[in-house]
Protein backbone atom coordinates (compact mmCIF):
# COMPACT_ATOMS: atom_id res chain seq x y z
CA UNK A 1 0.00 0.00 0.00
CA UNK A 2 1.14 3.36 -0.64
CA UNK A 3 1.16 6.22 1.90
CA UNK A 4 0.05 10.16 2.05
CA UNK A 5 1.32 12.16 4.84
CA UNK A 6 -0.36 15.30 5.43
CA UNK A 7 1.10 18.16 7.15
CA UNK A 8 -0.95 20.71 9.15
CA UNK A 9 -4.02 18.03 9.01
CA UNK A 10 -6.81 19.66 10.03
CA UNK A 11 -10.65 18.48 10.15
CA UNK A 12 -11.78 20.65 6.87
CA UNK A 13 -9.60 20.20 4.13
CA UNK A 14 -6.49 17.74 5.79
CA UNK A 15 -10.12 15.34 6.50
CA UNK A 16 -10.96 15.80 2.80
CA UNK A 17 -7.30 15.02 1.38
CA UNK A 18 -7.66 11.99 3.86
CA UNK A 19 -10.82 10.38 3.03
CA UNK A 20 -10.08 11.17 -0.74
CA UNK A 21 -6.66 9.34 -0.78
CA UNK A 22 -7.68 7.04 1.45
CA UNK A 23 -10.23 5.60 -0.84
CA UNK A 24 -7.34 5.24 -3.13
CA UNK A 25 -6.20 2.48 -0.80
CA UNK A 26 -3.51 4.83 0.41
CA UNK A 27 -2.30 4.34 4.16
CA UNK A 28 -2.98 7.78 6.03
CA UNK A 29 0.06 9.81 8.34
CA UNK A 30 -1.72 12.85 9.94
CA UNK A 31 0.82 15.50 11.72
CA UNK A 32 -0.72 18.17 13.38
CA UNK A 33 -0.15 20.55 17.11
CA UNK A 34 -2.95 18.27 18.96
CA UNK A 35 -2.87 15.06 19.92
CA UNK A 36 -6.59 14.70 21.04
CA UNK A 37 -7.83 16.27 17.65
CA UNK A 38 -5.77 13.77 15.79
CA UNK A 39 -7.02 10.99 17.55
CA UNK A 40 -10.60 11.91 16.69
CA UNK A 41 -9.36 12.37 13.45
CA UNK A 42 -8.06 8.69 12.98
CA UNK A 43 -10.65 7.47 14.55
CA UNK A 44 -13.52 9.04 12.00
CA UNK A 45 -11.24 7.57 9.19
CA UNK A 46 -10.93 4.19 10.60
CA UNK A 47 -14.57 4.49 10.21
CA UNK A 48 -14.41 4.93 6.72
CA UNK A 49 -12.21 1.85 6.28
CA UNK A 50 -9.02 3.65 5.93
CA UNK A 51 -5.78 3.43 7.65
CA UNK A 52 -4.62 6.45 9.37
CA UNK A 53 -2.41 7.40 12.35
CA UNK A 54 -1.75 10.90 14.10
CA UNK A 55 1.47 12.23 14.41
CA UNK A 56 2.24 15.19 17.07
CA UNK A 57 4.31 17.94 15.64
CA UNK A 58 4.30 21.43 15.47
CA UNK A 59 4.66 22.26 11.37
CA UNK A 60 5.95 25.46 11.85
CA UNK A 61 9.11 23.86 13.53
CA UNK A 62 10.98 22.11 10.89
CA UNK A 63 13.03 19.88 13.35
CA UNK A 64 9.36 18.62 14.92
CA UNK A 65 8.47 17.88 11.63
CA UNK A 66 11.49 16.00 10.57
CA UNK A 67 10.61 14.15 13.65
CA UNK A 68 7.35 13.47 12.92
CA UNK A 69 8.37 12.08 9.46
CA UNK A 70 10.73 9.61 11.01
CA UNK A 71 8.00 8.54 12.60
CA UNK A 72 5.95 8.22 9.53
CA UNK A 73 8.24 5.86 8.34
CA UNK A 74 8.93 3.68 11.45
CA UNK A 75 5.17 2.92 11.11
CA UNK A 76 4.34 2.59 7.35
CA UNK A 77 7.60 2.80 5.32
CA UNK A 78 8.50 5.17 2.66
CA UNK A 79 6.13 8.12 1.65
CA UNK A 80 4.93 8.04 -1.37
CA UNK A 81 2.78 11.68 -1.58
CA UNK A 82 3.39 14.05 0.94
CA UNK A 83 0.90 17.06 1.37
CA UNK A 84 1.07 19.91 2.88
CA UNK A 85 -1.67 22.58 3.67
CA UNK A 86 -1.15 24.16 7.46
CA UNK A 87 -3.24 27.26 8.74
CA UNK A 88 -1.07 30.30 10.27
CA UNK A 89 -2.11 30.94 13.73
CA UNK A 90 -1.93 34.96 12.83
CA UNK A 91 -2.59 35.34 8.93
CA UNK A 92 -3.38 39.44 9.06
CA UNK A 93 -1.01 41.92 8.83
CA UNK A 94 -1.09 44.88 6.35
CA UNK A 95 2.45 45.84 4.72
CA UNK A 96 3.34 48.69 7.61
CA UNK A 97 3.11 46.12 10.55
CA UNK A 98 5.35 43.63 8.79
CA UNK A 99 8.48 43.26 10.62
CA UNK A 100 10.96 40.23 11.41
CA UNK A 101 8.61 39.22 14.18
CA UNK A 102 5.76 38.55 12.45
CA UNK A 103 7.32 37.36 9.27
CA UNK A 104 9.74 34.55 10.96
CA UNK A 105 7.25 32.37 12.22
CA UNK A 106 5.35 32.26 8.81
CA UNK A 107 8.62 31.48 6.90
CA UNK A 108 9.15 28.51 9.13
CA UNK A 109 6.06 27.29 8.46
CA UNK A 110 5.90 27.90 4.93
CA UNK A 111 9.05 28.10 3.30
CA UNK A 112 11.70 26.18 6.01
CA UNK A 113 9.66 23.24 7.00
CA UNK A 114 8.58 22.46 3.43
CA UNK A 115 12.41 22.52 1.89
CA UNK A 116 13.45 20.73 5.08
CA UNK A 117 10.75 17.97 4.14
CA UNK A 118 10.97 17.74 0.63
CA UNK A 119 14.78 17.43 1.22
CA UNK A 120 14.07 14.47 3.47
CA UNK A 121 12.04 12.19 1.46
CA UNK A 122 12.56 13.35 -2.11
CA UNK A 123 15.66 11.14 -2.53
CA UNK A 124 13.36 8.16 -2.18
CA UNK A 125 10.65 9.06 -4.45
CA UNK A 126 13.12 9.90 -7.02
CA UNK A 127 15.11 6.19 -6.30
CA UNK A 128 11.91 4.64 -6.56
CA UNK A 129 10.60 6.44 -9.35
CA UNK A 130 7.35 7.27 -8.21
CA UNK A 131 6.20 10.26 -5.94
CA UNK A 132 4.22 13.44 -5.40
CA UNK A 133 4.76 16.73 -3.54
CA UNK A 134 1.43 18.66 -3.10
CA UNK A 135 0.77 22.09 -1.65
CA UNK A 136 -2.16 23.64 -1.06
CA UNK A 137 -2.24 27.19 -0.27
CA UNK A 138 -3.92 30.71 -0.44
CA UNK A 139 -4.59 32.96 -3.32
CA UNK A 140 -2.96 35.69 -2.11
CA UNK A 141 0.88 33.46 -2.89
CA UNK A 142 0.08 34.73 -6.48
CA UNK A 143 -2.45 38.11 -5.88
CA UNK A 144 -1.48 40.71 -3.85
CA UNK A 145 -3.56 40.81 -0.79
CA UNK A 146 -2.36 44.11 1.64
CA UNK A 147 -3.86 42.92 5.05
CA UNK A 148 -2.23 39.09 3.94
CA UNK A 149 1.66 40.76 3.33
CA UNK A 150 3.50 38.77 5.56
CA UNK A 151 1.37 35.40 4.46
CA UNK A 152 1.76 36.47 0.91
CA UNK A 153 5.38 36.87 0.72
CA UNK A 154 5.72 33.41 2.45
CA UNK A 155 3.55 31.89 0.47
CA UNK A 156 5.01 33.56 -2.86
CA UNK A 157 8.16 31.91 -1.86
CA UNK A 158 7.18 28.25 -1.48
CA UNK A 159 5.26 28.43 -4.38
CA UNK A 160 7.82 29.27 -6.29
CA UNK A 161 10.11 26.97 -4.97
CA UNK A 162 7.53 24.39 -6.16
CA UNK A 163 7.44 25.91 -9.69
CA UNK A 164 11.51 25.22 -9.75
CA UNK A 165 10.67 21.65 -8.74
CA UNK A 166 8.36 20.53 -10.88
CA UNK A 167 10.57 22.01 -13.74
CA UNK A 168 13.48 20.19 -12.52
CA UNK A 169 11.90 16.59 -11.63
CA UNK A 170 10.72 16.15 -15.14
CA UNK A 171 10.48 12.79 -16.06
CA UNK A 172 11.77 11.48 -13.23
CA UNK A 173 7.94 9.80 -11.76
CA UNK A 174 7.85 12.33 -9.30
CA UNK A 175 5.28 15.24 -9.37
CA UNK A 176 5.38 18.53 -7.34
CA UNK A 177 2.50 20.79 -7.39
CA UNK A 178 0.38 24.05 -5.88
CA UNK A 179 -3.46 24.53 -5.45
CA UNK A 180 -4.29 27.75 -5.29
CA UNK A 181 -7.23 28.60 -3.02
CA UNK A 182 -8.94 31.97 -2.82
CA UNK A 183 -12.03 31.17 -0.91
CA UNK A 184 -13.08 29.88 2.85
CA UNK A 185 -12.66 26.19 3.07
CA UNK A 186 -16.13 25.15 4.27
CA UNK A 187 -16.07 23.83 8.49
CA UNK A 188 -12.65 25.25 8.55
CA UNK A 189 -11.31 28.05 11.08
CA UNK A 190 -11.51 30.61 8.50
CA UNK A 191 -15.04 29.62 7.86
CA UNK A 192 -16.30 29.32 11.49
CA UNK A 193 -14.94 33.55 11.30
CA UNK A 194 -15.85 34.07 7.99
CA UNK A 195 -17.10 37.99 9.41
CA UNK A 196 -13.11 38.67 9.34
CA UNK A 197 -11.91 37.28 6.01
CA UNK A 198 -15.44 40.23 4.43
CA UNK A 199 -14.00 42.67 2.26
CA UNK A 200 -16.59 45.30 3.49
CA UNK A 201 -20.11 44.24 2.76
CA UNK A 202 -18.58 41.19 0.02
CA UNK A 203 -18.64 38.05 2.03
CA UNK A 204 -15.73 35.28 0.96
CA UNK A 205 -17.07 32.44 -1.03
CA UNK A 206 -17.05 28.96 0.77
CA UNK A 207 -15.39 26.24 -1.40
CA UNK A 208 -16.04 22.22 0.25
CA UNK A 209 -13.22 20.80 1.02
CA UNK A 210 -13.86 17.83 -0.89
CA UNK A 211 -14.00 19.63 -3.84
CA UNK A 212 -10.73 20.90 -3.33
CA UNK A 213 -9.09 17.12 -2.51
CA UNK A 214 -10.75 15.82 -5.63
CA UNK A 215 -8.24 18.63 -7.81
CA UNK A 216 -5.46 17.89 -5.56
CA UNK A 217 -5.85 13.97 -6.83
CA UNK A 218 -6.44 14.70 -10.37
CA UNK A 219 -3.23 17.31 -10.29
CA UNK A 220 -1.15 13.79 -8.62
CA UNK A 221 -2.72 11.45 -10.92
CA UNK A 222 -2.52 13.56 -14.44
CA UNK A 223 0.40 15.74 -13.97
CA UNK A 224 -0.39 17.77 -16.88
CA UNK A 225 0.21 21.05 -15.03
CA UNK A 226 2.26 22.51 -11.88
CA UNK A 227 -0.82 24.68 -10.80
CA UNK A 228 -4.43 24.62 -10.41
CA UNK A 229 -6.63 27.76 -8.76
CA UNK A 230 -9.59 28.07 -7.03
CA UNK A 231 -10.69 31.47 -6.69
CA UNK A 232 -14.22 32.51 -7.07
CA UNK A 233 -15.04 36.15 -5.69
CA UNK A 234 -11.26 36.48 -4.19
CA UNK A 235 -11.62 39.95 -2.30
CA UNK A 236 -8.07 41.32 -3.00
Amino acid sequence: MRTIAIYGAGPALGMAVARRFGQEDFRVALVARNQERLDGMVRELAGNGIEAAGFQADVADPAAALRATDEIEARFGAIDVLEHSPTPAQAFMDPFELDDAGLSPLLDLYLHTPIALVRRVLPGMRERGHGGLLFAMGASARSAVPRLTGVGIALSAVRSYVHSLNAALGDSGVYAGTLLIGALIENSAAHRDAAQWANGDRPMTVVSGDGLADRLWNMYIKRDRVEDAVTPGFAE
